[in-house]
């Protein structure tokens, strides 16, 4: 678009400047006749020629002049305007609100048919919505797929001045607040193909643990032991020579096994079936092999990509075993986990762990010892027993509680009050005093859950240098790390469980006074349902440990009783049960005039799986702007991998969830949207 009208006077402007300058001479002309009037006469004549030849030049060949510049700006803005219809690359001008103005050859053969003037470019490609329409100077990237081809389309603003418009492209165009958008088309097809192309033949470390490779071997007779350990190893090899992988066995139950990133995603889409193939193995053996794996993607490094296996079979083996985790880079991604966690019947862990834990606290003048927020009987009775451990060992030992429900009430109220012990005057504290009493030698001890987030006071987790993090439930990407001691253990019951076998080996002379014996008996009574749910050998064993300690499950069950108010509450919430998709049940429970509305909306989840048909239940409780889910199975559905897609977690049938900034109605399709899903991949 050239301006004539405004380039004329411009010409104009530039050609009378000679004349103008003119006038310095006749100055200087002046001057030299003071100095001398016979160069004065030479100057004035020199002077006079220059000025007559100017003026015959700006006035019989300014328009030829003014005309001959003008074509030459027409002519080069035509150039400019044939490069671009010419240009390889597919380009288009667009108005402000994304029509189409004008566009270059190669834009007209991407669009073929679709090209119109008007026409808003999203009626042609449809990825290039209002939305992204550039904003001030910001560039707009926007990636687009035309047949088998793939483009980046960048879009710009251009900002134009009135006067530079003509009264042709005004007519075409109403420029709105004077902005053009310039789009051009990069072809990135090939690119992309090679981007794939390196990205599936990167390298791939993973590794494969058998889960309970000595017990399996166990169950079966001592003939046949070494057929089922070859089958185990014939079906692992067979299965991944079928991707090409390099399989090494290290150690009798372990394997390194590195493929390329292409198979990967075929492993994903059949979700691993490795782990059915050797849970199938059955040649007599009671117990079925089950096989976790840890798997390193996304990243360059062979060393990396190796700990970040690592890391993932660690956090498999944590979650529970049989199951694949695979660490892509800052991602946690998770298939299987379908069985239930198998349980050791050796102490030989608990007794390493409570000879370190002793080894911690001798080193440190004193602990402090919390759990999860909302705490119940499990995470307070577990608190007592680490209490006891520290106090024998001679060290100071605090118990941050914030809030005292009513499910714990009665417990905690023989730890506190007139009636109570004074050895326990100074045990429980509040967040800010548990963070005045931190100092470098305080031990930080995490009971009961290995979730930041999830404790009752996260800033001590900032505060302490020295953690030590005991817990039973599966561990999920965002768990407590840099524990100087972990122990983690799925397949126990509950806290009070593994705290009860630490005591009996930190030392030959510690034992428990009743009314802590009966406060870790109630977590390990509620944390299984009555003994119904995760109970094993060590969970009985624990049970009678702490019942020589002084136990009356007499006075436990009298505490645990349920109020009238809370027993209509919770008939309420039975009576409002709905079935999903012919073996989920789902209920509401009312948290009006209920002290304890989450403890009841678990005791609810319980109380459904006693309905026939029934695979999983989940109880939906509004407490505190925010709704609990509690999530319940008996075998055949793993609700913590429900949870864990809600962002909660938990075990195999005992989960649960926290959803904030929704109603009830929304919180349910959810759970529902999440069932539907897995059904339909087949993950239930």
């Amino acid at each position: 678009m050239f301006n004539d009208r405004k380039i004329r006077p411009f010409l104009r402007f530039i050609l009378m400047w000679p004349l103008y300058l003119a006038f310095l001479l006749v100055i200087m002309n002046v001057y030299v006749y003071f100095i001398d009037s016979g160069a004065g006469k030479i100057v004035t004549v020199f002077v006079s020629v220059y000025i007559a030849a100017v003026a015959i030049l700006v006035v019989l060949k300014r328009g030829q002049i003014s005309e001959k510049l003008v074509k030459f700006g027409a002519g080069f803005g035509q150039v400019q305007k044939n490069l671009i219809k010419e240009m390889a690359i597919p380009y288009a001008l667009l108005d402000g609100d994304g029509r189409l103005l004008s566009a270059n050859n190669e834009f007209s053969e991407l669009c073929r048919d679709k090209i119109r003037l008007k026409l808003n470019i999203g009626q042609i490609f449809p990825e290039i919505t209002r939305n992204v329409l550039p904003e001030n100077d910001d560039i707009s990237i926007v990636h687009i797929t035309v047949g088998e081809k793939k483009y980046r389309a960048e879009l710009k603003n251009i900002y134009v001045d009135d006067a530079d418009w003509s009264e042709e492209s005004k007519s075409i165009v109403d420029a709105k607040e004077n902005v053009l958008i310039s789009v051009f088309f990069y072809d990135e097809t090939e690119i992309l193909h090679l981007q794939k192309y390196l990205k599936d033949r990167q390298l791939v470390v993973a590794l494969l643990y058998i889960d309970n490779y000595e017990e399996a071997l166990e169950s079966i007779d001592e003939v046949r032991r070494s057929l089922l350990s070859a089958l185990i190893d014939r079906k692992i090899n067979k299965y991944f020579q079928d991707y090409q992988a390099l399989l090494k066995k290290p150690e009798k139950d372990k394997y390194l096994i590195v493929f390329q990133n292409v198979y990967l995603e075929e492993l994903k889409s059949i979700r691993f079936s490795i782990l059915d193939e050797v849970r199938d193995v059955n040649i007599g053996n009671e117990m079925a092999v089950t096989i976790s794996m840890g798997i390193g993607a996304g990243i360059d490094s062979y060393t990396e990509s190796y700990e970040a296996a690592h890391a993932a079979i660690d956090l498999a083996l944590g979650r529970g075993g049989d199951q694949v985790v695979i660490k892509d880079r800052n991602e946690f991604l998770y298939y299987g986990g379908k069985s239930a966690s198998v349980g050791k019947s050796t102490r030989v862990k608990a007794r390493v762990k409570a000879q370190s834990f002793r080894e911690i606290i001798e080193e440190n003048e004193k602990a402090i010892i919390m759990g999860h927020s909302m705490p119940d009987a499990d995470s307070f009775g577990a608190a007592v027993g680490v209490y006891r451990i520290v106090k024998y060992l001679g060290k100071r030992a605090y118990i941050v509680l914030n809030t005292v429900t009513d499910s714990i009430s009665t417990v905690v109220g023989r730890f506190q009050g007139d009636q109570a012990p004074t050895e326990y005057a100074d045990m429980i504290v509040n967040s800010e005093q548990a963070m005045e009493l931190f100092d470098d030698s305080t031990v930080l001890v995490i009971v009961d859950v290995n979730r930041p987030g999830y404790t009752e006071c996260p800033e001590l987790l900032e505060m302490a240098k020295t953690k030590v993090l005991f817990d039973h439930h599966r561990q999920t990407s965002d768990s407590i790390g840099d524990a100087v001691l972990s122990y983690i253990e799925p397949y126990i019951s509950s806290a009070c469980e593994m705290v009860a076998e630490m005591l009996q080996y930190v030392g030959d002379g510690i034992k428990l006074k009743s009314v802590e014996a009966e406060a870790m008996y109630s977590g390990i009574m509620i944390d299984t349902n009555n003994f119904l749910t995760k109970t094993g050998v060590r969970t009985f064993e624990a049970a009678a440990f702490l019942k020589r300690c002084g136990a009356d499950v007499t006075r436990i069950r009298k505490a645990f009783r349920t109020n009238m108010d809370d027993y209509i509450a919770k008939a309420r919430a039975v009576s409002t049960a709905e079935i999903f998709l012919n073996g989920f049940i789902m209920a509401v429970c009312e948290a009006d005039n209920v002290n304890s509305p989450t403890v009841l909306g678990a005791q609810v989840a319980n109380e459904l799986m006693d309905i026939n048909d029934v695979k999983a239940s989940f109880v939906f409780t509004e407490y505190n702007d925010q709704i609990y889910i509690s999530a319940r199975s008996i075998d055949e559905v793993n609700v913590q991998v429900v949870m864990e897609k809600l962002g909660g977690g938990g075990h195999m049938s005992v989960a649960g969830a926290q959803l904030a900034g929704c109603t009830i109605k929304e919180a349910k399709q959810k759970v529902k949207d999440v069932l539907a899903d897995m059904v339909k991949n087949n993950e239930i």
